[in-house]
């Protein structure tokens, strides 16, 4: 059974219920009314009856004349204790059957009213004990016809199981199309997912075809957004599967030829053993620096927080690259001030050795570094400058991505990374609750700037 179908029985059967409880509460009210207008005329007329009986001297009661004025439909007898019939009044009372045949023994002295059937004619009676010398001398009953409140009650009923009949059937059309209207986009979420299941293409969205602002509109809203975001990791993943590849194919491809032209030679070379050597060491960092992002991106990569004094921090690191850089390039550490933050000192270490080696490697012979820290408003600011080509405009906002490398300003060799150190030191620096900028020109230098709260 499917769910318009569902909901559209649902619906019909609240408003059914609905409906019968509002046209029992009506049957109730208009039969109440009705009984209580009959019951107000019956005992409208008591009176005068009372008025109009005499005992005699046998304690017989009659009355000693008619009523001036009475409606033809007022019917009375009055019966004895012993059970005849004494005197009546009206068409009915002429009969030998009593309005209301109820034993005396169940009666009270109280009037009463109660609905009867005498001869298959519906009557409402209204009983009252006559007293004489205050004992119970005869019963009283005045009665009139129920045949036009049957009528009313009859015709009411009909007309509220019409009502009901049609308040139903009305309920169930308007529901079943107002369910069709609203259904309607979840039929091109699954034609949507369908399409994409048969033809594996996750550049495709689903249309709002309604307001954006219920509860279907969300829907669309985040499956859309479920897409894109598949989108992304499944090409992101395709091209890190080809990236992976092609870092992969160099390095086998060489250590494979060496391997072969020692064969070959049938002697161990000391050039190719060293080229083996090389190319494993990048497959090692390879495999560590995916290793590395696999754990950060699945939250695996522990980072332990405690206070870290980036003073006495960045001092180690530029004593450490200025014994690396050697000859070849000067690394100055121009402003330093004493300050503290809250991170993990190896991850933040590590971050600062990826720039300033990024920036040895890529700078000329005879080039220059700066590294500075300061500090601003209640952030510490770290600066790392080269003196180097400098990064391309149209390669800048890729540099933070996996396996990236402007190849035209800094050319692969052997010492070449892989493109994962700013992927990795992007990532410590976000997890750190910091940012990390860069500004570049070609043939002017590039300037990484990283951005931590202070404790």
């Amino acid at each position: 059974m499917s769910l318009r179908l569902r909901l559209t029985l649902l619906y019909s059967l609240l408003m059914g219920g609905v409906l019968l409880i509002f046209g029992g509460a009506a049957y109730m009210l208009v039969n109440n009314v009705l009984m209580s207008r009959v019951d107000n005329v019956l005992d409208g007329v008591k009176d005068e009856f009372i008025n109009l009986a005499v005992v005699d001297r046998l304690e017989k009661v009659s009355f000693v004349s008619e009523p001036a004025k009475m409606d033809a439909d007022i019917s009375v007898q009055i019966w004895g204790l012993d059970g005849k019939l004494q005197d009546n009044f009206g068409p009915l009372g002429q009969g030998n059957l009593a309005f209301d045949p109820l034993p005396l023994s169940k009666r009270t002295m109280q009037a009463s009213f109660r609905e009867t059937r005498l001869n298959n004619l519906h009557l409402r009676v209204l009983t009252i004990p006559l007293l004489h010398n205050e004992n119970r001398v005869a019963l009283m009953q005045i009665a009139t016809s129920m045949e036009t409140v049957a009528a009313a009650r009859t015709y009411l009923l009909s007309v509220l199981v019409v009502v009901w009949i049609y308040g139903v059937i009305i309920a169930g059309i308007a529901s079943w199309f107002t369910l069709g209207q609203a259904l309607e986009p979840l039929k091109s979420i699954v034609e949507t997912a369908e399409n994409i299941n048969r033809a594996d293409d996750l550049s495709r969205r689903i249309p709002q075809l309604g307001s954006e602002e219920d509860e279907i509109g969300s829907l669309i809203d985040t499956f859309n957004k479920t897409l894109e975001r598949l989108e992304i990791l499944f090409t992101s993943q395709q091209r890190f599967l080809a990236d992976v590849s092609h870092e992969l194919r160099t390095p086998l491809t060489v250590v494979k030829g060496n391997v072969d032209l020692m064969r070959r030679m049938k002697r161990f070379d000391e050039e190719s053993l060293t080229s083996i050597d090389q190319e494993a060491g990048r497959l090692t960092r390879l495999v560590g620096g995916l290793l590395l992002l696999a754990q950060a991106e699945s939250g695996k990569l522990p980072l332990t927080f405690r206070p870290v004094e980036l003073d006495i921090l960045i001092t180690e690191v530029f004593q450490e690259m200025r014994v690396i850089a050697g000859d070849k390039v000067r690394v100055h550490l121009n402003e330093i001030d004493q300050m503290l933050v809250n991170g993990d000192r190896d991850r933040l270490k590590q971050v600062l050795i990826n720039l300033v080696a990024n920036a040895i490697q890529y700078t000329p012979q005879n080039g220059d570094v700066f590294l500075s820290l300061a500090k601003v408003g209640n952030q510490a600011r770290i600066v790392c400058r080269d003196t180097g080509p400098g990064i391309p405009a149209e390669d800048l906002p890729h540099i933070f991505e996996r396996f990236y490398r402007a190849e035209k300003s800094r050319t692969r060799g052997k010492t070449t990374g892989f493109g994962l150190g700013l992927s990795i030191t992007k990532w410590i620096v976000e997890h750190h609750g910091g940012r990390i900028e860069v500004n570049s020109k070609e043939g002017q230098g590039t300037t990484f700037a990283i951005w931590l709260p202070l404790v």
